[in-house]
């Protein structure tokens, strides 16, 4: 993917669907997981966003797995209708969470190419599966 594949794909942060729900669908057991989406101030650049561990199930888990994403491959960002998954919503949380902290302006700095994101990814995720079975956990479900 290119920086242009994802501009195209990106919605306008200034017009949401007010009717649209925002979330981020992760991995609660994964301590990165976890403390990323905390960290995260989305709601001073897009409003109101529901953070859903994914190991909860309902139906934003029964939803992007019908549409064929693999949760244990990489998070969902759902945002004005579109559903960004692995290094694609990494790139998109970085482009919308603002400078409100130092974590977002690392953040931002970081993986708003999506080229960056795209090579870093995979690490993050062998991170995240590396610490899963170290403490014991396994994979989602889903």
């Amino acid at each position: 993917m290119t920086d242009h594949d994802l501009a195209t794909r990106q919605p306008q942060p200034t017009r949401p669907d007010p009717n649209d729900q925002t979330y981020v669908l992760y991995d609660g057991e994964c301590p990165f997981c976890s403390a990323y989406v905390r960290f995260m101030k989305l709601k001073q650049s897009v409003g109101p966003v529901r953070l859903l561990d994914a190991r909860d199930g309902g139906n934003e888990v029964e939803d992007v797995v019908k549409r064929g994403f693999d949760l244990n491959e990489g998070m969902i960002f759902h945002y004005s209708g579109v559903y960004y998954h692995g290094a694609d919503a990494l790139t998109m949380l970085a482009l919308l969470s603002g400078n409100s902290s130092v974590f977002n302006r690392v953040n931002a700095t970081l993986f708003r190419s999506p080229r960056v994101a795209q090579i870093a990814y995979p690490f993050l995720r062998a991170g995240r599966n590396t610490v899963l079975k170290l403490l014991g956990k396994k994979q989602l479900d889903r």
